[in-house]
This record gives C-alpha cells, structure tokens and sequence, in this order.
C-alpha cells in the first residue's frame, strides 16, 4: 500500500506546483508550518551565532526539541543587561512568511538549566539590511521562558516577510543564556521585497479621529515609506466599517492604509513594487474600502508601469473598475496584469471619491515557466506589441518550444500516473471484496481512513476539516475540535436521555432500528444519514453521535452558569483554529460561583487555572449553533477523573466555555520530568513518583474511561498528553493534546485526509476505520506503557510512522510476526499481562473499563 502513496504525492507536490498563480494569498491562520529547526530540514549550514561557548554548544545545536551535543546554543561568556549583540541567526534561503516563533532553554536531561527571559527579533529579506520586529502596539522585546524545558511559541501579529531571522536575547541582569529556537510559517509566493507609497493619512470624524497609517511598516517612513513592507501584506483584510479592526485591541482605521485626494493634486496616488526576480505576472488584487456614505470609494482606474531590467515600458497597462455606489462592502479588485514580466510594477490608483482606502495587495505570478535564467531578455529590442498596445517581452522561441515539449510529456505522465491510480484502486476493491468473502468480517488491511468520519477529541477533531478547509498547499499545525465521540450504541444511556437506567445490553437491544445489522465485533455502526456530527471550532466533527439523542438533547438547556466575562484573566494561548481559539485563565471568584458539590484544587479567595474555549464572533451561524450543543453535552459529563465544563459565556461574543484546568499540567510533561526511586533518582536533582503512585494514577484514568464508556462515548485520543494532573497526583481526562505544537510528531498527517495517533491507535481504527470502547482500551494500554516509563520515549520509537502502520498490517494477518510495546522495567508481569490484553487482535476478547477497573483496584494493596 506505500507504492500508493508514493504515487500520489508526487502527483500532489506537482499539481500545486504548476498552480502556484492560484494560491499565492497566504492566510496567516493557515500558514503555520514547522520550518525545519527540529525537522532538521534547516541545514547546519544555514544556522551560524555571534558567538558561542563552546563547541558542544555552537549554533547547530540551537534546534527545538533537540538535545545533542551539550543541548542548546549558548553564546560565550555572561550576557550583560541591554547589550543585545549576541545572536542566533537561521537562514532559510527563500523568502518566508512568518507567523510563529518558539523557543525553548537548554535542558540536557536535567542537567541543564539557562534560558532567555526575554528576546528580540530580527529579519532581512536581502541580508544586508536588517529590521526589528514590533508588534501591533510597537512592543519590540518578546516574553520567552520561565524554564529550560518548556516550549513557549508566540505568535508575530504582525507575521514577518524574511529570509533570514535572528534571535537576540534580552536580559535585565547578568546571566548565562542558551536557546533553542523554531520558526513556522510557509514560502512567500508573492515575491514582493518592498513597497514605495505615500503615508497614510488622517480622517477626522465628529467623534473621534481614524488613523489610517500603516503602523507596521518596516522599512523608511519620513514623507513617503520606502524600501519596506507592512500592513498590505500582513494577511489581515480590512472590515466593511472601516472604524473597526480585525485586530484585537487595535484603534479605529487600523487596518487600512488610507489617503485623500486632497493631498494629491493629480488625482492618483502612486504605489511601486519591488520583486525579489523577473516574474510573469498574471493578476494583482487589491482589497480596497467602499463606505461611500463617509466618502470612502474603491479606485476607479490603475495604470500600471512594468520594469524588467533597468528601464520602464513607456506604455502603461490600465484598468479601469466599476464606481459602486450601492453596495458599502469592502471588496478585492482584481487587475489582469496580462502576462507582463517584471522585477517591479509602479501602479497609479486613481480617486473615485474623496478618500481611498487598501488594506492588502497581492500578486499572483507564474514562475515555474518564466524566469531570468529559462528566458533572457533578448540584446536586441526588448519588446514587442500586444493588441491593446501593452509591451511585453518577448520570450525566446527555442526556449518556448522546449517548454511545450516538456509541458506536453508532464501531461501525459500525470494522465498515465492518474490510470495507474484509478487501476490499483479497482483491483484493490476486488481484493478488498474477496478478503471479505475468506475473512467473514474483516475488512481489506489498507490504510483507508476517511477524514469526514474520523473526529479526534476536542483541541483534536477538526484536522480532518482543516485539510478540507485548506487550499491544499498549506495546512494548520494546531488543530482544535471536539470532545468525546461516537457513543457505541444507538441511543447515549446519559441520565437526560432516558426515564431508567436499563441493562447495557437490553438497552442496545430495544434502542437498534429494525433491519440494523450488528457491527462484527458486536458494536453497532451507524449508517450516515443516522449520525448527527457537531461542528468544532475548527470546522472540524467534534461529536459524532445519534440523531435520536441529539433530537432528546437540543431541548435541554445548559447545565452550566454564565460566569462574567471580566473576571478572566488570560495567561497563555493553548491553541488556536479557523473558528476559535483555546486559552489558559485565571477565574477570580470561581469557588463561590460552582455549586457547593464541586471542590477546587486552591485556597479559597485563590484564582482558579481553567481553559476557555472561545469561538469567534465571525463564526458561521452552523458553528456557533455546534458550539451550544457541545456546552450541552460536556455540561453533563460529571465525573472524578474527567475534566468538567465550569461556566459558560454565552450571553454576549465571543462565545466561550469554562473548563478544569489543573495545576501540574499534563500527564506527559509531569511525568518527563520526574524519575522512579532509585540510585539514579538519589544522584540527580529530580523528584521521584513511587510505583504506588503510578498505579493509582492508572487506576484513575480507568475509572474516568469506565465512566465515558457507560455513556457509551469513545474518547479517539486517550493518551498521558490528554491527562492533567492536579493535587495528590490527581488524574483527569482531558483533550488538549493536539492544541499544543509540543506533540505535533505524536499525530500521522496525511495529506488531504486526516491527522492520526497512529501509535496510540488500534489496528483495526488505523485499517478499518473502527472506533469503539474496544479502541479506547487499546489507547489506554498504550498510556499505562508510556507511564512505566516516564513518558521518556515515544510509543514504538524504534519504528518509523510507516513502520507502525505496517506492524498493524502484521496484526491484521496475525501471523505471529507482529510487534508489541516492550515490558518496561518497573512494569511487574500481572500488570504488563493486563497491557497485553488490552492490544488482543479480537477486539472482542479486549478486557472492558469495567473490568480493568476493578482488576486494578483488587491489586492495589
């Protein structure tokens, strides 16, 4: 089945490739991928410091989750306070946009501990001059870490256009510091270096002033801003009203550039663009203001100049737009740049009305086929005339002709690559047909998981709907969605649901529709138009479960109570997605708020650590009716060792609900950092967990699981990175794992489709796509391994993600060449026996929650 893959990827990497005109408008919320620091897709090479202490601690060791050497790069001697001439330089060879920033100190196992407080930024786009970041208020030191393990990202609001970045630690007094660094974002298919335009300017309303400047550029700004680039090329697109801002806590006009036409006697202002090479462009669009109620019009022609080499064509393309006094909504209008080649375009936009406002240029230009190197400028005239009298530059004919050629040959490779594809696929579903008739219910052992029927649990469900919701060249990295999934039964047994609580197979008895198969491993299925799935705040299926319950839970109301807003105070941001955004908080007051059965892990009078999950004011009136019915569902999860819904903030925008957060942080995390007792524990500094500890951190997460699965919910991602742990090594099942770039590499992504826990997963979910309880018990075999321990090593490290996806085949064909978790040392062989009931290949003979529950506790002593 790899051959399959290594089919369409290519395929895949080409198609985009030829269509790079079409998605060179780069979404911020989007362009969020790891560069290559920890990937090592950043050479050696490419990273170089002004310094460093030692060899052992040179700038190539300067890489996130990274330890060689001696663990981080640590410039040499002490760092003073203000002196900011030591830096870390990563050279990315294009130019990139840049959205996320991470940084971590330098661990080494525990041995290490110096890290960067704070920190500088700075960018070159031509390696020679160099700016410093600032965000939207002008702030130019960024908040790093508080220890030397911890990865701490920050956004860039604004995102930065660069080749090379560097990060300068910033200290307050004398101290010794090492980073490890990662930058994110994607390739800057524009290729705009510079814009050249007049400042924006200042409109004065009866109630207040609307600053229209771009705030953010980068480059000269006395009379004119020059040789920089700022807020037409940040991703931000300015709101109907131009007195508000899409971004948060800005002031009114931020985010458009603005002038009048009486500052500009000819009746057009003048912006030029500057390219990093000759490109053939196609269109420009420009996003432009239209509340023509306050003045405010798009422009109504553009004349554009092209210059190739050193001269300007004397002939200007122009573009002249409809006026649109009716409709007050921004718009892009988009300019047919007609093919021209150019190094820079120097355009006239000319006034409709009194003022004209842009908030972001794009370009979208075709450089696969033309450049300086596959077509020079002939030594001869450079041009020649097009009908409408736009020069343009000729291209050689020799050079043409071998690119028709080679366009032609692509094209019937592709056609040849599509009918091999279609070819597998069929044999593979007659394959797939005989496997059934000699299997009885097995399926086919290809990797066939479909991304619409796999919903990971809360900060995880919606990658599925970020691959969908993505133009396919770029993809999110921190993915948020729902919580608990799939109840395996047709009807969820909660309280709410039902009038008595009947036996669990009774009640899947009588609740089954007449005709209704069972599934083969005796869990029902649903048939699609049977499901009701909820729409995350990624766009993501947070909920997949019965439309019958979903019909008996829409009437009830929220079992929550609105908490004021104002009594939040935000810390850090979890994660983020398409439709909203997950915080850490503190909740002032929130003990007197809960019902008086509800115990808090503080003093009282002490802020309370929660997690908000927000949606988004501008979410689809779909997610936000999804996000009411997901606060109705986890308002009735009430259990020890799951984490509970607190409060709601639904009265008012944005949407948000408040839930457990626990002080120790997750599972994974804590457990890394501590060590079982021992002679290796007496020699180092970190504290111990005795196995009785363990074991009853593991009977925790049972007696959670035992309760989801009366619900008869599936959780997809039980994991310790899905665990908090609280006071007195208490245990609660959550779901923030995947909003947390930090465990990024624990998920399979696969292109198109879905972003998978393969090492965590069953065979038959990785193969079949079959989620139940059975699924869970699988994960949490993985979990207790990954507790014994200490969270020191990934599941199946020895194998790479291909490699496990192969050993599930192995499973599927039980031949006895299959691969299991190996027994760890502290694991005594009844409890490693329990692990390996819980990975059986029969899903049947699997042991329930129930019964691993009691197990565990009939062991304790």
């Amino acid at each position: 089945m790899k051959s399959r893959w290594d089919l369409r990827y290519p395929l895949l990497v080409l198609l985009l490739y030829l269509s790079a005109d079409v998605v060179s408008q780069v979404n911020p919320g989007v362009c969020r991928y790891p560069l290559g620091m920890s990937g090592r897709q950043i050479q050696d090479e490419d990273i170089s410091a002004s310094s460093q202490w030692s060899e052992s601690t040179a700038a190539r060791y300067g890489r996130l989750e990274q330890e060689e050497a001696d663990g981080a790069w640590c410039p040499e001697g002490t760092l003073e306070p203000d002196t900011l001439k030591e830096f870390l330089q990563v050279d990315l060879r294009s130019l990139t946009f840049i959205t996320l920033v991470g940084t971590q100190g330098r661990h080494a196992g525990g041995i290490g501990n110096e890290f960067a407080h704070r920190y500088q930024l700075q960018y070159s786009r031509d390696g020679s001059r160099w700016a410093v970041w600032r965000d939207r208020t002008g702030q130019q030191v960024i908040a790093g870490n508080r220890n030397a393990y911890d990865i701490v990202l920050k956004d860039l609001e604004p995102p930065v256009i660069a080749r090379s970045v560097r990060f300068i630690p910033v200290t307050d007094h004398s101290m010794n510091v090492c980073m490890r660094v990662e930058l994110y974002g994607c390739e800057w298919l524009d290729g705009l270096v510079s814009y050249n335009a007049p400042v924006g300017e200042q409109m004065n309303l009866p109630s207040f002033p609307v600053y229209l400047n771009d705030s953010v550029y980068d480059g000269a700004v006395i009379h004119s801003m020059t040789e920089g680039l700022g807020q037409l090329t940040d991703g931000v697109c300015g709101l109907d009203d131009f007195t508000q801002s899409q971004v948060y806590n800005a002031w009114p006009g931020y985010d458009y550039v603005a002038w009048t036409n009486e500052s500009f006697p000819s009746g057009y202002v003048e912006i030029m663009f500057e390219f990093d090479r000759v490109r053939n462009f196609t269109t420009m669009k420009v996003h432009c203001n239209n509340m023509f109620w306050r003045g405010v019009k798009a422009f109504r022609r553009a004349s554009c100049y092209f210059r190739s080499e050193a001269d300007w064509e004397a002939a200007p393309l122009v573009f002249r737009a409809a006026v649109d006094g009716v409709d007050p909504s921004a718009r892009f209008l988009t300019v047919d740049l007609a093919n021209h080649m150019a190094s820079a375009i120097r355009c006239q936009f000319y006034f409709a009305d009194t003022w004209m406002m842009f908030s972001e240029i794009t370009f979208q230009s075709d450089t696969a086929m033309y450049n300086t190197t596959l077509a020079p400028p002939n030594p001869g005239p450079p041009t020649s005339t097009q009908p409408g009298g736009h020069p343009t530059h000729k291209v050689d004919d020799s050079n043409t002709t071998i690119l028709i050629g080679c366009l032609v040959a692509i094209i019937f490779i592709l056609v040849a690559i599509i009918v091999i594809i279609l070819w597998r696929q069929v044999w593979q579903k007659m394959i797939e047909k005989v496997s059934r008739r000699m299997l009885d219910d097995e399926l086919t052992a290809s990797l066939s998981i479909q991304s619409e029927t796999f919903a990971f649990s809360h900060t995880n469900a919606s990658a599925a709907a970020s691959e969908q919701e993505s133009d396919a060249t770029y993809e999110r990295i921190f993915p948020l969605g729902g919580d608990y999934q799939e109840p395996s039964q047709l009807l969820c047994k909660m309280p709410e649901f039902t009038a008595e609580e009947p036996a669990a197979s009774t009640s899947a008895a009588a609740s089954k529709p007449p005709g209704t198969p069972a599934a083969p491993d005796g869990v029902p299925h649903y048939a699609e138009a049977d499901i009701v799935h909820l729409q995350g705040v990624t766009g993501g299926n947070t909920y997949a479960i019965p439309a019958v319950a979903m019909d008996l839970l829409s009437g009830k109301d929220v079992a929550a109570e609105e908490f004021p807003r104002k009594l939040l105070t935000f810390k850090e941001k979890l994660g983020e997605g398409q439709f909203g955004e997950v915080h850490l908080c503190e909740a002032e007051g929130l003990q007197e708020f809960m019902a008086e059965e509800f115990s808090f892990d503080v003093d009282e009078g002490q802020p309370v650590l929660v997690a908000v999950k927000m949606l988004r004011a501008d979410a689809s009136k779909n997610a936000r009716n999804d996000f009411l019915k997901e606060i109705k569902i986890m308002s009735r999860l009430k259990d020890p060792n799951i984490i509970r819904l607190l409060a709601v903030c639904i009265y008012s925008d944005p949407l948000s609900m408040i839930t457990e957060y626990m002080e120790n942080g997750d599972l994974n995390q804590f457990l890394s950092r501590h060590q079982a007792p021992g002679p290796l524990a007496a020699l180092s500094t970190a504290p111990t967990v005795s196995f009785s500890d363990l074991c009853d951190m593991v009977t925790q997460i049972a007696s959670g699981m035992k309760y989801l699965s009366s619900l008869n919910f599936v959780h997809r991602d039980l994991a310790t990175r899905n665990c908090l742990v609280g006071k007195s090594y208490t245990i609660k099942i959550a779901d923030f794992g995947m909003s947390r770039n930090l465990y990024s590499s624990d998920y399979y992504r696969i292109q198109g489709r879905a972003v998978l826990p393969i090492r965590w997963m069953s065979w038959e979910s990785i193969l079949l796509g079959k989620f139940t309880t059975a699924s869970d018990v699988w994960a949490f075999g993985v979990t207790v391994w990954e507790m014994l321990t200490f969270c020191q090593e990934q599941p199946y490290s020895q194998l790479n993600d291909e490699q496990v996806i192969e050993n599930t085949g192995e499973f599927f064909r039980d031949q006895k060449r299959q691969i299991y978790l190996p027994q760890p040392v502290l694991c005594p062989d009844p409890l490693y026996k329990t692990m390996l009931s819980c990975w059986r290949r029969n899903s049947k003979e699997r042991p329930s929650f129930q019964e691993i529950h009691r197990a565990l506790l009939e062991s304790q002593p």
